[in-house]
């Protein structure tokens, strides 16, 4: 089965602006195996002179020129349609990546959803934080996404991404708990 984990890095909530992403990333998982050949991430279009909530995580304000030149949603979705289209999704706090897809292509169908975060507070009862890092700490993920993604960070779509892709790989292994 194949199955395709999502992340959208967002500018966040501003008065007068709608929220809207800048940065996508991509990651397939098959038949239980994360598919690292299948990493896509890209930057998103986001006029130089919108502002950002100040408390948006991420890299934005170091990059404004390139997210300014970068290719919309829109312009990827040839890419993007044999990655998402008619595959079930996979995405931690789901909620985010369902609208923006939903807002940006209405007429397309999208998941089933697996959410990461409902499987995180429903398997890791009592966490202080369920935060895509500190699940993938409580998993003993740490190293493999260090392996994985070696040259990114939390708050970058490619991590997060990776991220929810191998928590999901771990909830559906039940792979935690034997130990």
């Amino acid at each position: 089965m194949l199955l395709t984990s999502i992340d959208f890095e967002t500018t966040g909530a501003v008065p007068g602006y709608p929220n809207e992403p800048w940065q996508i990333g991509l990651v397939a998982i098959e038949d239980g195996r994360i598919v690292e050949e299948s990493r896509f991430t890209s930057w998103l279009r986001v006029d130089a002179k919108r502002p950002f909530n100040k408390f948006a995580p991420g890299r934005h304000s170091q990059i404004r020129d390139t997210l300014a030149e970068a290719p919309t949603l829109v312009e990827l979705w040839p890419e993007l349609t044999k990655r998402i289209l008619g595959i079930p999704l996979i995405a931690h706090n789901a909620a985010t990546e369902r609208n923006i897809l939903t807002k940006t292509f209405p007429l397309h169908p999208f998941g089933p959803w697996v959410d990461t975060l409902t499987l995180a507070r429903e398997t890791l009862p009592g966490l202080p934080s369920y935060a895509l890092e500190d699940v993938l700490r409580a998993l003993d993920l740490m190293d493999e996404m260090a392996r994985l993604c070696p040259d990114t960070a939390p708050h970058d779509a490619l991590y997060d991404a990776m991220g929810a892709a191998l928590a999901y790989r771990a909830f559906s292994e039940n792979s935690f708990l034997s130990e």
